[in-house]
């Protein structure tokens, strides 16, 4: 698998990522997966909001989350399933203002498969909409998937033989968040300027349509549910 960052200029608020994309991506081929970093998808959606004080930005993460909790550094929220920091609100890279996610990640991926795939006359190509995140008890962040399209995000062995023909009963691997992984370490997070990338080669089922909830666990039966018991119930 490889994947190569696009070096871009800056992208500046409510433009159109889809012209910005034809600028500095050239050529796709067949069987890759286009990387676009949530960033410039939310600012193309106008994604933004300004902010005199802390309490201001407390009450928009509010607004934000599914789930919030407060801890030593940030706010530890759950949104579109995924647990986060500040519901991905954030301010690095953003010239002032507070850029928040994009409004349907999912939705967002199969607009641009859609018209990319028309213009660069494809059959099997993918979009990945990325962003980051800390994990518990590891320094650093990683990439994760907030959507995709046009391919399978996650692979099942449930059911299927090991080496030594003993059937797995939870493996499984999460495909989206670990192409998200590797594009995000080559992009970057600071100043690299790189929020597209073009993974080829990479080992995944492409297909029309995706479950944009495959990936996530209900949190009465996630394994890690007893680490977090001061999680307030879901909203009404």
């Amino acid at each position: 698998m490889q994947v190569v960052p696009i070096k871009t200029r800056i992208f500046r608020e409510n433009e159109d990522v889809l012209e910005f994309i034809f600028q500095h991506v050239k050529a796709l081929s067949e069987d890759c997966v286009l990387v676009v970093t949530s960033k410039i998808v939310a600012l193309s959606e106008g994604r933004t909001e300004n902010y005199t004080n802390l309490q201001e930005k407390i009450d928009l993460i509010n607004k934000e989350s599914d789930f919030l909790v407060e801890t030593k550094h940030v706010w530890l929220t759950i949104k579109d399933g995924m647990v986060m920091a500040n519901a991905g609100v954030d301010e690095s890279n953003a010239d002032g203002k507070l850029v928040l996610l994009p409004k349907d990640s999912f939705r967002s991926a199969e607009i641009l498969r859609k018209v990319l795939l028309k213009k660069f006359k494809l059959k099997r190509f993918g979009v990945l909409i990325t962003d980051s995140r800390t994990m518990p008890l590891r320094a650093g962040v990683i990439g994760v998937a907030l959507g995709y399209a046009g391919f399978s995000g996650i692979k099942d062995y449930r059911g299927t033989p090991d080496i030594f023909g003993r059937k797995f009963q939870y493996s499984r691997t999460n495909v989206a968040d670990g192409l998200a992984a590797s594009a995000v370490l080559i992009m970057g997070e600071g100043r690299e300027q790189q929020p597209l990338a073009v993974i080829t080669g990479a080992p995944v089922k492409f297909q029309e349509t995706v479950n944009p909830v495959e990936l996530q666990i209900p949190i009465e039966d996630d394994m890690y549910r007893p680490l977090l018991p001061k999680l307030p119930k879901r909203r009404s």
